[in-house]
């Protein structure tokens, strides 16, 4: 009975997961159906210019997207008054088109009269394609562009277009490469990979549930990172898993006591792993930002996921398959004698040595990392392509004032309309005021008025932004200043704020969800130190490589946030997974032997994990957005190099180096030889002298 009950855990293990697989991996490619790109859904909640917005709609009798028509002569030529009343006549015949809220306005010349512009509200439903109208607004001999927030909306559209394919398609297949040469075996990779591809069908399922219910809200960043995320970390765990699995076959030949073995000794730092990046992205509920706070509980769900999938799937597949699924690959102990163990020998010798000159390289990066712009990312950066409303509000703005179509939209009382106006224009970076009315008076609405305030300067520029501010303090209180640059200000200052919040939260999270693992203090605290070092010093590798090699004059406010999150959280992954290791080996050898052994026996699987979540990240560049080329480019070089030099040089260096002082108050871990026989470990060729503290 006990045998059989051996076989049938496991196999029902597999079959409730394909199970799974069969009845949520479609919700993968229906996220989208649930997901909004509407960026207006995404400011932050109590600013002003959210406020603004609000009021907005009460005089549009609706909510409407804004669409800007921008035409030029074909030469450079000037616009005559014949194509002038044609372009008028364009836009007056949408009216009555479906999508199409209200009349649109005639077409106004600029002063060089070189260009024509005209706007065209359309109704919030609207989805595109904007061809349709593209075509309606053709005039003969004149070029005819499309900007405004309706039109960066449908570019956005299309830059999120088929990220339920592309996206998957080209992270699964780096996976797949990675594990086949880091395995060399023909069926575990595509385990491990199936696995992912499970949690991330559930993953996928639960959301749409919860954003089908307005109880999260899903945009195609949002996606993209979720994917990414559960690909990444589903495979971390399962690389961890199955070394440890590979590890016990060896020794014992028992598939059924490997498999057992090997997951009580990796559910701990699992779970641990798990929850300090859930935890982390649950912290982002603190933000101000709506979309700051849907990545969160998204992200969340999604490794949850991943850790349920890498602790009963996978498991239960390896024991079914057995050394199956390591062929043609030899299940083999490491002596103790490659590159890992020669790592090991050198900071034995060197501890100090090595732990300096790592340490000095990294703060001097990490000074570098001011250096970072994050006061928003440019309208013609936005997207790394040639995206059609870029180039629109490039010519809109070469004929026109810079924020033309994209004014300042200011809400006053009605009795104090026209003060408001000549206040407005008496601010420095104001080219023009008016009330926006109905033949003639003024709109009021609630006891309330429009007045719309076209500023000099583009609106992405630190100049709108400037006069934003001086109109709020020109102003009265109970007036609001709002609009796009009013929005972009609010935006960068609360993700600022949100920063200075999150950022000590997801410290603390992370420092407690050590001490409780690796019951000490000194070396939580080490290991917390040492991921915000890498962290900063990451910051300033990208902001040399985003001026100087990737062209980018600018960050998104959020980016050092996210980079934080996932960086700090996924760089403790690491540490966590080593140093749960030393931790087992040092209660059995002793601090220093257990350091040793702990750096052998996984270097190679963390290393191989972090170039798999390099890899990943690095996908998302894919999808043609500079928030998520800035994103993937800093985790994907902080993890490696968090990989590469600071868990395999920089901390079991300083582990070293303190010794049984690194495990403080825990005084089980001693200074001295080994406890147990030398054939129970796998160090056992590891030198026994070196430098000893």
């Amino acid at each position: 009975m006990r045998s059989s009950l051996r076989w049938l855990i496991p196999a029902v293990l597999v079959l409730v997961w394909l199970g799974v697989g069969g009845a949520f991996g479609p919700f993968a490619g229906k996220l989208g159906e649930v997901s909004t790109n509407d960026q207006a859904a995404f400011l932050p909640q109590s600013a002003e210019s959210t406020r603004v917005l609000e009021m907005q709609e009460r005089f549009r009798e609706g909510e409407t997207q804004p669409l800007i028509v921008v035409w030029t002569a074909e030469g450079g030529q000037e616009i005559t008054q014949a194509q002038t009343g044609a372009a008028t006549g364009a836009l007056a015949s949408l009216r009555g088109t479906p999508g199409v809220y209200g009349t649109p306005t005639p077409a106004f010349a600029s002063d060089d009269g070189l260009a024509l512009r005209g706007l065209v509200q359309l109704d919030p439903g609207f989805e595109g394609p904007l061809d349709r109208i593209g075509a309606a607004v053709t005039v003969d001999g004149l070029r005819a562009q499309l900007a405004g927030p309706a039109a960066t909306k449908a570019d956005l559209s299309d830059a999120f277009a088929g990220i339920d394919g592309l996206l998957l398609v080209v992270a699964l297949a780096t996976v797949l490469v990675i594990l086949l040469a880091v395995y060399r075996s023909v069926l575990l990779p595509f385990v491990i990979i199936l696995g992912a591809v499970f949690a991330l069908g559930l993953a996928c399922a639960v959301v749409y549930f919860l954003a089908d219910h307005d109880i999260v809200r899903v945009d195609g960043q949002v996606q993209g990172i979720l994917f990414i995320l559960v690909i990444g970390a589903a495979t971390d765990y399962a690389l961890l898993l199955t070394a440890r699995f590979r590890e016990e076959l060896a020794a014992s030949g028992d598939r059924f006591a490997a498999g057992r073995i090997a997951l009580r000794r990796s559910v701990e730092p699992i779970v641990a792993s798990a929850a300090t990046v859930a935890l982390g992205l649950l912290a982002l509920l603190l933000s101000n930002l709506t979309n700051n706070r849907a990545l969160g509980p998204v992200g969340a769900i999604g490794i949850a996921c991943a850790a349920l999938s890498a602790l009963t799937f996978l498991p239960a597949s390896l024991i079914l398959l057995g050394k199956a699924a390591l062929w043609p690959a030899k299940t083999k102990r490491d002596s103790g004698r490659g590159v890992w163990g020669r790592v090991a020998g050198l900071i034995d010798r060197h501890p100090r040595r090595i732990w300096i000159a790592t340490a000095l390289p990294l703060l001097a990066l990490a000074l570098l990392a001011p250096q970072l712009d994050a006061k928003g990312v440019p309208l013609d950066e936005t997207f790394v392509n040639d995206a059609p409303s870029v180039a629109a509000q490039a010519t809109l703005s070469e004929h026109f004032p810079g924020g033309s179509g994209q004014p300042a939209v200011i809400v006053a009382p009605a009795w104090q309309a026209d003060q408001v106006r000549r206040t407005a224009l008496d601010v420095e970076g104001v080219s023009d005021a008016t009330v926006v009315g109905n033949g003639g008076s003024p709109r009021i609405v609630d006891g309330r008025v429009l007045v719309e305030a076209t500023l000099e300067a583009a609106p992405d520029s630190d100049e709108a932004q400037r006069a934003v501010r001086d109109l709020r303090s020109a102003l009265p209180d109970e007036v609001l200043v709002g609009g796009f640059s009013a929005q972009r200000y609010d935006t960068t200052e609360t993700a600022e704020r949100d920063t200075l919040l999150i950022v000590p939260v997801v410290l603390a999270i992370i420092l407690l969800i050590l001490i409780v693992l690796l019951r000490s203090l000194v070396a939580p605290v080490l290991l917390v130190v040492t991921v915000a070092l890498n962290f900063l010093a990451t910051l300033g590798v990208s902001a040399l490589v985003f001026t100087h090699v990737l062209g980018f004059t600018g960050s998104d406010a959020s980016v050092p946030l996210y980079g934080f999150v996932f960086l700090v959280a996924l760089g403790v992954d690491y540490n966590i997974f080593l140093m749960s290791r030393v931790r087992e080996e040092s209660l059995r050898h002793g601090a220093r032997q257990g350091v040793l052994r702990g750096l052998v026996t996984t270097g190679g699987v963390i290393t191989s994990a972090g170039v798999v979540l390099a890899a990943t990240f690095a996908a998302l560049v894919v999808i043609p957005l500079a928030f998520l080329v800035q994103i993937a480019f800093i985790v994907a070089f902080g993890v490696l190099l968090d990989t590469l030099v600071v868990r395999s040089l920089l901390v079991p260096a300083l582990v070293r180096d303190l010794g049984a002082k690194a495990w403080w108050p825990n005084h089980a871990m001693g200074e001295g030889e080994p406890q147990v026989s030398e054939s129970a470990s796998l160090c056992s060729e590891l030198p026994r002298s070196g430098t000893k503290r």
